[in-house]
């Protein structure tokens, strides 16, 4: 089957709100560069177009309709949200779900050390991440530091001109002989992901002060560097090594999400998987009207570590959330909820991997998605014999290619790669669970997981317009 590049099918109508829609991607992906910056985003957001939070619905007692708007933020890094439709929920709804976390490094809890006149924080990579793309690149630091009586400091450093930012080392190439001996895997050691954060003695700062050089010195004593970080600490953000211990902080690439290729035809930025998809189907809600049935969107965190914790999809905190709406429509009972999830059809809004024609020996060109080939469809991920995958049905797939073919979506079939080569998986399987029918669909990824991912302008434009058609249209 032969397709044209979706750049060809364009009127100047649709490319002027091609580029406006990226635009807004690219700063939805500088605002977000972390779970609880993705939430507060997309609060900031939704909010404005008229949606209320449920916590605060519930402790007014009030009651929803067919056209409310309403949200529930999860420990800052979960979200859902809803749109009541016409029909009565137990018929089900049509929901989009993506995740908000991305791989990065993460800073441990005891991190601040010193070695060789530098100071260090430690770090622990999150997610799968091939280790040596992250040396000697500009790191940015975002995150949270809450303190014992419960002050949260955020964190946010390296994304302005006049920020610092930070840096991994790798070994010089004159002494990398045994280093390039070594396979990929074990060429940077996950031990060796520490970030560089200083280098300047505390006595530098403080020998005019008080205290002469010499005293200076001594008190700093063998750990000056880490001390001079500690000083820089206390007085910017009043915290101290001990705050750590309660602290999440996110290393990730410092710098903006720009434009690629002389064409600008691509987005390359850090975090596209799979905040691609978490965008697109934000305002795929956002710009629908009322439909029949009940619109919904997740967005949820800890899918790149298997979708565990409180704040993953496999906790109970959606489930909650549908209970508690249909609570306020007036449709609740256990039953109710069992027969609304069971009825719902559902797009697992999540990236697909890209053919890369460098490595096209990875790649089943017949079954892959290519960029500027539109919104990709899998009926199934998982690895080798479709291992750990949700393999979408038949009819379902019908009835979804009715819906993008009626809307005239430009669409795409693809695998991951070739059979044997490894695979993954999203979180599709785990609202499969429910019984409800679930497919994965997003955008072309390449350099997945990579500090910086390239996508292509016109799949983020036909997958916002596949999922807005999709929760408008969808009946299965």
């Amino acid at each position: 089957m032969e397709k044209k590049n979706t750049w060809e099918t364009y009127s100047s109508k649709q490319l002027k709100e091609l580029e406006k829609i990226n635009a807004q991607y690219r700063d939805f992906l500088d605002n977000g560069k972390t779970e609880r910056e993705c939430i507060d985003t997309i609060v900031n957001t939704i909010e404005k177009s008229g949606y209320r939070e449920l916590e605060s619905l519930i402790k007014e007692g009030a009651a929803l309709k067919t056209g409310d708007k309403v949200y529930s933020v999860w420990m800052n890094k979960s979200i859902a949200m809803f749109q009541i439709g016409r029909k009565p929920m137990t018929e089900g709804m049509n929901i989009l779900g993506a995740h908000i976390d991305s791989p990065r490094l993460d800073v441990k809890q005891n991190p601040l050390y010193e070695d060789g006149g530098f100071a260090y924080l430690d770090t622990h990579y999150y997610g799968g991440v091939k280790k040596y793309q992250w040396v000697t690149i500009p790191l940015a630091i975002h995150g949270v530091i809450v303190k014992k009586d419960g002050t949260c400091v955020e964190i946010n450093i390296g994304e302005n001109e006049d920020d610092p930012v930070f840096f991994v080392s790798d070994l010089l190439i004159h002494l990398a002989q045994e280093q390039l001996e070594k396979k990929a895997a074990k060429v940077i050691e996950g031990e060796a992901l520490d970030i560089i954060v200083g280098n300047k003695p505390l006595l530098i700062d403080k020998k005019d002060k008080k205290k002469d050089e010499k005293e200076a010195g001594k008190e700093a004593g063998k750990e000056a560097v880490k001390a001079g970080v500690l000083d820089i600490l206390k007085e910017t953000y009043d915290i101290c090594e001990e705050d750590f211990v309660s602290a999440e902080l996110e290393i990730v690439p410092a710098g903006k999400a720009r434009e690629a290729g002389f064409d600008r035809s691509m987005t390359l930025a850090y975090g596209q998987d799979d905040r691609v998809c978490a965008y697109t189907s934000m305002q795929a809600m956002l710009d629908s009207d009322v439909t029949d049935r009940t619109m919904c969107c997740i967005l949820v965190d800890k899918e790149e570590i298997g979708s565990v914790g409180a704040t993953g999809m496999q906790s109970h905190f959606f489930e909650n959330a549908v209970a508690e709406v249909m609570n306020l429509t007036g449709e609740y009972s256990e039953l109710h909820v069992r027969r609304c999830l069971a009825h719902s059809c559902m797009l697992s809004s999540d990236v697909s991997s890209a053919f890369d024609p460098t490595y096209a020996s990875s790649f089943d060109k017949k079954n892959v998605a290519y960029l500027g080939g539109g919104m990709v469809i899998n009926k199934f991920t998982g690895a080798r014999g479709k291992s750990g995958s949700n393999d979408a049905n038949a009819e379902y797939l019908a009835h979804l290619r009715h819906i993008f073919d009626k809307a005239e979506v430009n669409f795409q079939t693809a695998e991951l790669g070739k059979v044997d080569l490894g695979g993954g998986g999203t979180i599709a399987y785990i609202l499969a669970l429910y019984g409800m029918n679930v497919i994965d669909s997003g955008v072309a990824v390449l350099n997945m997981h990579a500090p910086w991912e390239a996508t292509s302008k016109a799949d983020v434009y036909e997958t916002y317009r596949g999922y807005k058609a999709f929760v408008e249209g969808a009946s299965l």
